[in-house]
């Protein structure tokens, strides 16, 4: 029932990352967790091996390859079952508004760096009271000749700590249409007044830098914009089908992890005279969790599939989105009932798994956003 079709060259990649995360990322886990930031060093590795931004044409240092290749970093990232190197946002989510938007200046100047791992991305929208409501936004862009002043702050970053470069949204106070208002500039960390927080600390995703941004008076070149002026909400509209794709796959993958690790933990641990998995409860509560993941493997498949064809499927990868990410959440609590005592455990890997999937639902756009997406599609 597989729907993607993988290349030699596509399994070799995805070889010589596997062993890469067996290598470099899977020891250091506890410790990043601990620490709650992946080294920058990490990243830099990964970017000498290719890793990053592997859609990337050779001219910037990329291997010009497909979303398969994203499909597969993202899939190797989900076995390491820790969020902290979020290679994906960087690669996926915000490179890509780089690469579109940007002048020629821009991708020369940046994207060879980004594949390298030199420099590190964040994107920044959410405000503390503008997150799903892009429009509701309040961080101030003003052009003043060939600069622009910006002010405000931004909240929930991921890689914020890290960052070398942020896709910054902000807007045109001027100008009264919201959605017209809304521009998008490079603002690169060492840019005087602008400041960093400290990782946020959070339920899950401990290693993710995740940080709040701080814009005062920061005044960068006018030709750090992307695109025309006042398209920044268009843009990140465009954008928001692979943001959204993104977490399909993950949360796909993030499913038929645990269910693995949990199946493997039943097939060992005794209760009573017997072995746990011979028990008819947890049978069909695995096989009833094994049927929903596969069925929402092979719709995402159809979605990677239809998106690699370019074509438009909002409507399918918001349900897809909503779907998956409550599913992992759903998967994740049955798996823990199932182990029972030593779930309740740090050393229970689907402890970490559990606090780490709550917030997929909430961001790229909360899951009852995308069912508001859908209703304005399909029921007007």
């Amino acid at each position: 029932m597989e729907i993607l079709k993988f290349s030699k060259s596509h399994l070799d990649f995805q070889e010589r990352l596997k062993t890469f995360m067996d290598r470099e990322v899977v020891p250091n886990i506890e410790t990043w967790e601990k620490e709650k930031k992946v080294p920058k060093s990490v990243w830099k590795k990964m970017g000498e091996n290719k890793f990053l931004c592997p859609s990337l044409p050779a001219e910037y240092g990329g291997i010009g390859g497909d979303f398969l290749h994203s499909v597969i970093v993202i899939k190797e990232l989900a076995r390491t079952n820790h969020n902290g190197l979020a290679a994906f946002i960087h690669s996926d989510i915000v490179v890509p508004y780089i690469e579109s938007y940007g002048s020629v200046d821009l991708k020369q100047k940046y994207l060879p760096l980004c594949v390298s791992g030199d420099m590190i991305t964040a994107v920044a929208m959410t405000e503390p009271d503008a997150g799903s409501d892009l429009a509701a936004m309040t961080t101030t862009a003003v052009e003043k000749g060939d600069h622009v002043v910006i002010n405000g702050a931004k909240t929930f970053i991921s890689n914020g700590v890290n960052c070398d470069l942020a896709v910054l949204a902000a807007k045109d106070p001027k100008e009264k249409n919201p959605h017209k208002a809304v521009s998008l500039y490079l603002v690169e960390s060492k840019t005087p007044r602008f400041k960093k927080g400290e990782p946020l600390e959070k339920m899950g995703w401990k290693s993710q830098d995740t940080a709040e941004l701080f814009f005062n008076d920061c005044m960068i070149p006018k030709q750090n914009r992307l695109g025309k002026k006042g398209a920044g909400f268009k843009m990140l509209m465009a954008k928001l089908q692979q943001e959204r794709l993104v977490c399909v796959v993950s949360a796909v993958f993030f499913c038929e992890n645990m269910l693995e690790w949990t199946i493997g933990y039943l097939k060992e641990k005794k209760r009573g005279k017997k072995l746990a998995i011979h028990s008819q409860a947890a049978r069909f509560a695995l096989v009833e969790m094994a049927t929903q993941a596969k069925m929402a493997r092979v719709f995402m498949e159809k979605l990677v599939s239809e998106h690699m064809k370019k074509k438009d499927v909002i409507i399918e990868t918001s349900m897809g989105k909503y779907y998956t990410t409550d599913l992992v959440k759903r998967t994740s609590l049955r798996c823990l009932e199932l182990i029972g005592d030593y779930g309740s455990l740090e050393e229970c890997p689907i402890a970490r798994t559990f606090r780490d999937t709550r917030v997929m639902s909430i961001f790229a756009g909360t899951n009852e956003i995308m069912k508001e997406i859908i209703a304005r599609f399909t029921l007007s």
